[in-house]
């Protein structure tokens, strides 16, 4: 059976760094039939590239720290171990956006990229999708202070054996959702990787 929605009306409640939609819809029961009207609230209009450096010469992985809004009260502090990640704009590629990033935010040239999976970030309140891939790199002389100044970024590069690398799943610095998949899928294709 296909489900339908309907959107009954909709309006922009804010339009700043992050778009804030409100829609008025129904959409078909499981048990049969129609909801009511409801009111949902959706971020609006993002989509987003991110990528794992590796470096499978030297089993290397290449992350970058930065501090994130969304960490203001974690107790382990607002500054988060991160995958090289950025918004996709109208008109690129992911892949485009993933090589671009890994320039911009940890100073490395990606020699091959390879897929890994698309997602839906938070789909209870988020269109944002996500795509997510492995760069290859030569991680000898990664390191330093990155970022675009003109967009307040302030990125410290830190290089892990991937070993520690995917270790911190459990020892609490990698904790956002794009590092912890990508290192996850580390460690399943790591062997692979390096042969």
């Amino acid at each position: 059976m296909k489900f339908r929605f309907e959107i009954v009306d909709s309006a922009l409640a804010h339009d700043g760094f992050l778009g804030l939609k409100r829609f008025w819809l129904k959409h078909d029961l499981f048990a049969g039939g129609t909801s009511d009207v409801l009111v949902r609230e959706c971020i609006v209009g993002l989509e987003s590239a991110a990528v794992l450096l590796y470096d499978p010469n030297r089993d290397e992985v290449v992350m970058i720290e930065q501090f994130r809004i969304g960490a203001l009260e974690d107790p382990r502090g607002a500054w988060l171990l991160e995958i090289v990640g950025g918004l996709v704009e109208e008109g690129q590629h992911p892949d485009e956006v993933a090589r671009r990033e890994a320039v911009e935010e940890a100073g490395c040239e990606i020699q091959q990229l390879l897929p890994i999976c698309e997602f839906m970030v938070s789909p209870g309140y988020s269109s944002e999708r996500t795509h997510l891939f492995c760069g290859l790199v030569d991680a000898s002389s990664a390191g330093g202070v990155h970022g675009l100044a003109e967009e307040g970024e302030d990125i410290r590069v830190e290089v892990l054996p991937a070993e520690e690398a995917i270790a911190e799943l459990y020892g609490g610095r990698v904790n956002s959702t794009t590092a912890i998949i990508t290192m996850q899928w580390l460690s399943m294709n790591r062997m692979e990787l390096m042969a």
